[in-house]
């Protein structure tokens, strides 16, 4: 089921696409939902995107395109939040083939052994940057790392997150997910603009960004700044 705020938001994209060709900006979409902030409208759109509702053209400036309204078609159930262990590098070879970045448990069982999921430019993991989403940039994994659900791809800059495993120019592959448990290494869009791989950690109303590096302090914000775009679970590195 679609949560208030994500089917106003959607009827809102489709209403304005309708009238004016071009769906709306994020300081529209904030203003016609009465939010303070844009990252609101990320996390919403995000959702909407998992259940099938949306779908984001990254490659282009404001273009989203929606797929189907709640009247059209059965809604996905919401998805319940497990915990999960903190992240354990896999570092992949390079060299295999695929599909595409988004498929389901069917897919697993016949047979298939790679997919090729989005590579979306550079992130840093020393200070943030804005990712660069160009969805013409595809990389191959193995299909049985991912499990089901949506992914994507980023090449990491900086040395913030050696301690970790992660070093300079590896690809991070990213679960797409709104949600993520204390100490794991998290894709964070900082107010809707700035993009850093960090670890999560919560404190009360705040979230800590940590970096795996001692040189490098600990950013602290607001809970509503931080918007999770996605989990680390596996590397991807060419020697």
């Amino acid at each position: 089921m679609l949560t208030r705020k994500q089917h106003q938001l959607l009827l809102y994209i489709d209403d304005h696409l309708r009238r004016t060709g071009y769906s709306p900006s994020f300081d529209e979409m904030k203003d016609a939902l009465e939010l303070r902030s844009k990252s609101g409208i990320h996390r919403l759109i995000s959702a909407l995107e998992e259940r099938g509702f949306l779908r984001r053209h990254h490659h282009r400036a404001r273009a989203l395109e929606v797929l189907r309204l709640p009247h059209m078609g059965t809604e996905a159930p919401a998805v319940t939040p497990t915990t999960e262990a903190a992240f354990v590098p896999a570092v992949l070879s390079q060299g295999e083939t695929g599909l595409d970045g988004t498929f389901s448990e069917a897919s697993v069982a016949n047979d298939r052994q790679t997919i090729s999921i989005p590579l979306y430019g550079r992130i840093a993991a020393g200070l943030p940057i804005e990712a660069m989403q160009d969805d013409s940039d595809r990389i191959e994994v193995p299909i049985s790392l991912l499990g089901t659900g949506e992914h994507y791809a980023l090449t990491v800059a900086g040395d913030s997150m050696i301690e970790a495993g992660i070093l300079d120019g590896d690809i991070a592959i990213i679960r797409r997910r709104e949600t993520a448990e204390n100490g794991q290494i998290i894709v964070a869009l900082i107010d809707g603009q700035e993009v850093t791989l960090k670890k999560l950690r919560r404190r009360g109303s705040m979230i800590a960004l940590e970096a795996a590096n001692r040189d490098y302090e600990t950013r602290i914000f607001p809970a509503e700044r931080v918007h999770i775009q996605g989990r680390l679970i596996a590397l991807f590195r060419q020697y």
